[in-house]
């Protein structure tokens, strides 16, 4: 969302539908890796307009504000949200301390096991993210000996990744890289100068 906290800033009430249009780009299309932002909130604390009505037009303002958002993202320490699947798996009890090590390797973690009343299978449910899903049925299997079947992988959540994207080399700066190659953007974000140059 985008918040007015302006006092006293002349022909404000002018611009206000362009600033929302620039909100509305740049959430879409967020600096990291032109990807839609999510659980945001921009506070526009202080502008100074142009006494010319011609310089307040849509073009300068919307273009201006989206600029602006993508310069707060960048300073604001942004994170990624990543899409988490909730997994569920039938094993025998034994099999258990496995499972655990598969899901560790895999970023996942085990979340409620309980014995499926009657058999001697545990009924386990657990979280994963998406993006460790790739070949864990698999591993799975691999190291439970085939004990182990998945029995259904549910989006359940997105998850903020605690590494920092501009942090070069983190898990996290990897993942942008990754989606700016994939998207044919520039592997390197654009600079936090060149948008306060353009301001």
């Amino acid at each position: 969302m985008v918040v007015d906290r302006c006092r006293g800033v002349q022909y404000l009430n002018e611009i206000k539908d362009s600033i929302v249009a620039g909100f509305q780009w740049a959430s879409k299309e967020g600096a990291l890796a032109d990807e839609e932002m999510r659980g945001i909130c921009f506070e526009v604390c202080d502008a100074v307009l142009h006494s010319d009505a011609i310089h307040r037009g849509g073009d300068q303002v919307i273009s201006m504000a989206r600029k602006a958002i993508y310069a707060s993202q960048m300073t604001a320490k942004p994170r990624l949200l990543e899409p988490v699947y909730m997994v569920e798996i039938q094993a025998p009890e034994h099999a258990l301390s496995w499972i655990g090590g598969v899901m560790n390797q895999k970023r996942g973690y085990v979340f409620e096991e309980m014995q499926i009343p009657g058999t001697p299978l545990y009924n386990i449910k657990a979280h994963l993210p998406v993006r460790e899903s790739f070949g864990f049925s698999g591993q799975l299997r691999a190291a439970t000996s085939g004990l182990a079947s998945t029995a259904q992988c549910v989006l359940d959540h997105w998850d903020m990744m605690s590494s920092d994207p501009l942090e070069a080399g983190s898990q996290a700066a990897t993942l942008v890289s990754e989606i700016r190659r994939r998207k044919g953007l520039k592997e390197q974000m654009t600079p936090l100068s060149e948008f306060e140059d353009e301001l």
